[in-house]
């Protein structure tokens, strides 16, 4: 009987736990919701409960179905608060401090992932950190081989030194600048996983559909085929580090290798991106690209695969096509079995797609590092596309972007987007710039400013047909134009004779 008693009382509190009104960590305490958007409310509550949702003068009303899932929305508002937030049906949440602002979407590998408190100036930058209008919500690194509800994560932070110090300095910055210069407040969801792939952060919706992908499925069992490798040396590096441990040294350091899982075709997406995709947002920015440059990866689809991730995103947030901002990888020595330039030129095309923008970063990269510490121009140059290209405002926001070739008499004319107020060099002769011919051979070649141009010229080759700038993994690029941002690297060939 007294097993009967327990058994009952156990069922009884599950289902008064399941009769409760919960909301998902996203919709929390200091949240930042997004403005001039219909406001999007949703949770779990006991299958045909009422939850009425109210903010100022509006309240909305649904019925939880089957499975407890209910979903309410309010009209659009515009930036304010702090407010207070009712949800209601069997118990009462009150969500507090809820702002109205603009929330982006950090992402990437480790370059977005890299904290505040690597910075080489750390302590100075995070101790300045107190940004009462700009919130911060972090997903834990996690994966599923199928798409989640909720996200693993802390509730809503202020900005803060406590909040940022392992915060993405990128994200930091770029929301820093945004809040001052729009005055509006700003929250940013950081999801990013260091060393991850695109593949990873997309969906396998979106990556069954097309035919060209199928190759990183290829990829991905090959990779599984050689998990008994990895175990075994993962088996040996602990066998070392303990014996280090045990003799009071340091631990020896091994060569990085992925886990599996984080490059599993959509698992990132699955556990660290669909659940962000019920809560309105004003646009992404994303830092990856590094991981697919390696060979064996296919760096040549990588400009399928991030169009791919960019479309899909979009789809599954069914916002239009929100602004989606990205950092074109830096430089790096790197090593033969990696293909930079490659990831650099994807990453330029994925431009033809609406509402994108690429901040340049090849100049200020570390060629021995491939994490440079500096994150500031970084946040910085992703800020300026945002408030040129989102909030309107009337500033250059890139670096000279590739727009066509033409034939000159014994060279190539460049002709560039966002010039600006003209071109410049640093240095005392541009550097960089490469042509070819019908044998497809690219030689060096001397090139200079003309207006707003730049005339490629070699002797080595007489009747040039093809041109690049800045193709090598740690390029040194030094076209900009006169309001400091650096230009682009790009191959680009003549259109063919009619």
């Amino acid at each position: 009987m007294k097993h009967l008693i327990c058994i009952s009382l156990i069922l009884l509190l599950a289902l008064c736990a399941a009769a409760e009104v919960r909301l998902p960590v996203l919709l929390s305490d200091g949240a930042v919701l997004q403005r001039d958007m219909p406001m999007h409310f949703w949770g779990t509550a006991d299958p045909g409960e009422s939850v009425t949702v109210t903010f100022r003068d509006h309240s909305g009303t649904a019925t939880a179905d089957s499975f407890g899932r209910w979903h309410v929305y309010l009209p659009a508002a515009p930036a304010g608060g702090p407010y207070d937030i009712a949800v209601e049906g069997s118990n009462r949440i009150v969500l507090h401090d809820v702002l109205i602002g603009d929330v982006w979407v950090a992402s990437g590998q480790s370059n977005m992932e890299f904290p505040m408190r690597r910075l080489q100036d750390a302590e100075q930058e995070i101790a300045a950190a107190k940004l009462p209008k700009v919130r911060l919500l972090q997903v834990e690194r996690t994966h599923s081989e199928y798409p989640l509800s909720e996200a693993s994560a802390k509730p809503w932070a202020h900005c803060s030194p406590e909040s940022v110090r392992d915060f993405s300095a990128v994200a930091y910055y770029f929301a820093r600048e945004i809040s001052q210069k729009r005055n509006v407040p700003v929250g940013v969801i950081g999801s990013w996983w260091g060393g991850t792939v695109a593949e990873a952060w997309t969906s396998m919706e979106a990556l069954s559909s097309d035919p060209a992908l199928m190759q990183l499925f290829a990829v991905r069992a090959r990779m599984m085929d050689d998990r008994t490798e990895v175990l075994l040396q993962q088996k040996q590096e602990a066998v070392e580090t303990e014996a280090a441990r045990a003799k009071g040294l340091p631990p020896p350091k091994f060569k990085w290798h992925p886990q599996p899982e984080m490059w599993q075709p959509a698992a990132l997406f699955n556990a660290m991106i669909s659940p962000l995709t019920p809560y309105p947002i004003r646009g992404v920015i994303w830092y990856q690209g590094e991981s697919n440059s390696i060979i064996e990866r296919a760096p040549y689809l990588y400009g399928r695969q991030f169009e791919t991730l960019i479309r899909d995103w979009r789809n599954h947030w069914g916002e239009g096509d929100f602004p989606f901002l990205f950092v074109q990888i830096s430089s790096f020595k790197s090593t033969s079995a990696e293909d930079w330039s490659t990831i650099r030129e994807a990453q330029r095309l994925a431009l033809t797609l609406r509402n994108t923008g690429m901040a340049v970063t090849v100049d200020i990269g570390n060629p021995d590092d491939v994490h440079p510490l500096d994150k500031l121009d970084v946040g910085h140059r992703l800020a300026l596309i945002a408030r040129a290209t989102v909030y309107g405002e009337p500033i250059e926001s890139s670096g000279p972007l590739f727009r066509e070739v033409t034939r000159e008499s014994n060279g190539l004319r460049v002709w560039f987007d966002h010039v600006g107020t003209g071109l410049t060099l640093k240095g005392a002769a541009l550097t960089s710039f490469e042509i070819a011919g019908s044998d497809k051979k690219f030689q060096s070649a001397e090139a200079h400013i003309d207006g707003d141009t730049v005339v490629v010229t070699s002797s080595a080759v007489p009747n040039p047909t093809a041109i690049r700038y800045g193709w090598a993994n740690s390029p040194e690029c030094n076209l900009f134009n006169k309001d400091g941002l650096p230009a682009s690297p790009f191959v680009a060939s003549l259109p063919p004779l009619h």
